[in-house]
C-alpha cells in the first residue's frame, strides 16, 4: 500500500529500516538459525558454535530476538517456529539464498545517487559475477522465490496438449520443474548461461525430473535457441534488458515456437504512468544499479513489445501475484491464419 500521510517517526523508520535488514542478513550469513535447529543455547555456546565474538554475538542474538526471529528464555536462545521453517538451512522452505542475494545488492544500493547522476550501473550484474557465493545466492534465491509462487501459478495455466516447453533464462529450472510436475505429458528445456548449468542440473535431479528436463547453455541475446517448442516461459528476464534487447529476446522466442505456440511472460509491471506500484518502481532502480539498460516495464509496454515481435491473442492472466507481478500470455500466429 502506498504511504500517503507521512509522520516524522514513519519517515525516520523508513530511513533506518536497513538496520533490521542488516541484522537479518548477518544472522543468515553466520548461520545462526541453523545452529539453533532443535537445540537451545546461551550466548557463549551459540557464539562458539558459529565462531563469533561472545559480546558481538550476544548483541546480534538479542537484536534477532527483538525482531521476533529468536526466542530467549532464561538466557538461552532458540528459533521461532517461523525462523526454523524459513531460515534454517536444512529446511525445505529455506529462504536464506534470496536473503543473501539481497545482502549482496546492498553495496550497490548505497551508491544509488551515483547511478542516478550518471545514468549508468555502479556494480556488475550478479548473474555475471565470478564469485561462486554471489552467483549461488542469486540463482538459488530465484529458486526460493519461484518455489513460493510456482505452486500458485502453474495450476492456473492450461497446458493441456502441449508437449515441449522452453524455460528461457530459467536459472535453476524451478518453473520447468513445476510445469512438468503438473503436466505429465510435458518435457522441458531450461536455456541459460553456462555458469547456471550445475545449479540447474542439481535442482532438476533433486526433483527426479532429469529424464524430462534438460539444460541447454547459451546467451539468448547472441546465440540461437536449438529446437522447436510448444510453449515459451519467460519469467523475469526482460527487465534485465533495454527495449532493444527485449525485442531480440522476444524474436528469439518467436523463432523457437511452433505455429500456434504459446508465450508466457512474467514481470513486475509498472502502472502505465510509471509511478507505481512501489515494488516495480523500486525494482527499476535495482536494474539501473546493475545492468546497462535494464528497467521495469508497464503492462502497455510489454504488450506492445510482444505485438511488435509478432505475437497475437495477447492478454494479462487474472492472477493475484505479489510485488506487482503479472503474467501476459500470447501466441504465435498459425500459418495462413
Amino acid at each position: 500500500m502506498v504511504q500517503s500521510d507521512w509522520t516524522p517517526s514513519e519517515l525516520l523508520q523508513l530511513s533506518g529500516g536497513y538496520w533490521s535488514a542488516c541484522a537479518l542478513h548477518a544472522g543468515v550469513k553466520l548461520d545462526v538459525f541453523t545452529a539453533l535447529s532443535g537445540i537451545e543455547m546461551n550466548a557463549a555456546e551459540l557464539a562458539g558454535r558459529i565462531g563469533v565474538d561472545v559480546r558481538g554475538g550476544g548483541m546480534l542474538f538479542n537484536a534477532l530476538t527483538a525482531l521476533g526471529l529468536l526466542v530467549k528464555r532464561d538466557e538461552r536462545y532458540n528459533t521461532t517456529v517461523f525462523a526454523a521453517d524459513y531460515l534454517c538451512r536444512t529446511s525445505p522452505q529455506y529462504l536464506g539464498h534470496i536473503i543473501m542475494h539481497h545482502h549482496h545488492l546492498m553495496d550497490g544500493w548505497s551508491r544509488l545517487d551515483e547511478a542516478v547522476s550518471s545514468g549508468h550501473a555502479v556494480r556488475k550484474w550478479v548473474s555475471d559475477s565470478n564469485e561462486e557465493t554471489v552467483r549461488e545466492s542469486f540463482l538459488m534465491g530465484m529458486f526460493n522465490l519461484a518455489m513460493l509462487l510456482a505452486p500458485k501459478i502453474v495450476p492456473e495455466i492450461n497446458l493441456e496438449g502441449q508437449r515441449r516447453l522452453l524455460d528461457l533464462g530459467g536459472g535453476p529450472g524451478t518453473y520447468a520443474i513445476h510445469f512438468c510436475q503438473h503436466n505429465s505429458g510435458l518435457t522441458a528445456v531450461v536455456y541459460d548461461l553456462p555458469s547456471t548449468r550445475s545449479f540447474a542440473e542439481k535442482t532438476i535431479e533433486r526433483f527426479g525430473l532429469s529424464a524430462r528436463i534438460s539444460f541447454n547453455d547459451g546467451d539468448f541475446l547472441n546465440n540461437d535457441i536449438d529446437g522447436r517448442f510448444d510453449v515459451a516461459w519467460l519469467s523475469h528476464i526482460l527487465h534485465s534488458e533495454g527495449p532493444d534487447g527485449c525485442a531480440v529476446v522476444l524474436k528469439k522466442a518467436m523463432s523457437a515456437l511452433e505455429p500456434g505456440g504459446m508465450i508466457l511472460v512474467q514481470e513486475f509491471m509498472l502502472d502505465d504512468s510509471q509511478d507505481g506500484p512501489p515494488f516495480p518502481a523500486l525494482f527499476s532502480l535495482n536494474m539501473l544499479l546493475g545492468t546497462p539498460d535494464g528497467q521495469a516495464y508497464s503492462q502497455a509496454e510489454l504488450l506492445k513489445m510482444l505485438s511488435d515481435a509478432g505475437f497475437c491473442n495477447l492478454q494479462r492472466l487474472t492472477l493475484e501475484l505479489p510485488n506487482g507481478a503479472g503474467i501476459i500470455a500470447g501466441s504465435v500466429p498459425l500459418i495462413g491464419g
